[in-house]
């Protein structure tokens, strides 16, 4: 039907969709650290960390691009598949593929912080020309070394009985902070890297 909305080509996996709204879920204190009032042993990952819920329903509505679905990217950094397709990243001798919209910070720290999971090649060089950030600058990476350091999320504090929001950012799991943080992104930190000529 030539009335028919198009859909966009290249839809990344960890892209929410319009459809995939977060339910109402009541914010609790509950043992010195943030909860949901109705938690679920689901909610928390294996370091303790509570997580934002969302449904997962791709494809439903349409592409939020600019907004990340928590549970598809957490998946994609845990279990290293590409973020543009969801399946296994590009991996080879050398490491796994990662592609940064900018050139890691030479201030001496040579590792680098990163919510973007990685990619597998075709996708790397679709994304490379579909997104306009990438297409001003990018620079890839093969990824030898990686570790899991935080989160990005909503920061809460306590407020009498009832949490109340305070800010939006990266928490490390080692910061007394993480306890009062509703996750939304995990967080690697690429340790030993090359950049290559994608």
């Amino acid at each position: 039907m030539s009335g028919s909305p198009k859909r966009p080509q290249l839809v990344p996996y960890i892209t929410q969709w319009s459809g995939e709204r977060a339910p109402k879920s009541e914010l609790v204190i509950r043992r010195g650290r943030l909860a949901f009032a109705d938690e679920r042993p689901y909610d928390r990952d294996s370091n303790g960390v509570l997580w934002s819920r969302v449904p997962s329903q791709p494809g439903k509505g349409k592409p939020e691009f600019g907004k990340v679905h928590a549970l598809r990217q957490r998946n994609a950094m845990e279990r290293l598949l590409c973020q543009v397709c969801g399946k296994a990243a590009d991996r080879n001798q050398d490491g796994i593929l990662w592609l940064l919209g900018e050139a890691p910070d030479s201030s001496g720290d040579s590792g680098v912080l990163t919510a973007h999971p990685p990619l597998c090649l075709p996708c790397a060089h679709a994304s490379v020309s579909a997104c306009p950030h990438l297409r001003r600058e990018y620079i890839a990476l093969r990824v030898s070394r990686l570790e899991r350091a935080g989160v990005r999320g909503a920061l809460f504090q306590p407020s009498g009985s009832q949490p109340v929001a305070v800010d939006v950012g990266g928490v490390a799991f080692d910061d007394p902070l993480i306890r009062w943080v509703r996750a939304g992104q995990l967080l690697v930190y690429l340790t030993d890297f090359r950049v290559i000529d994608l």
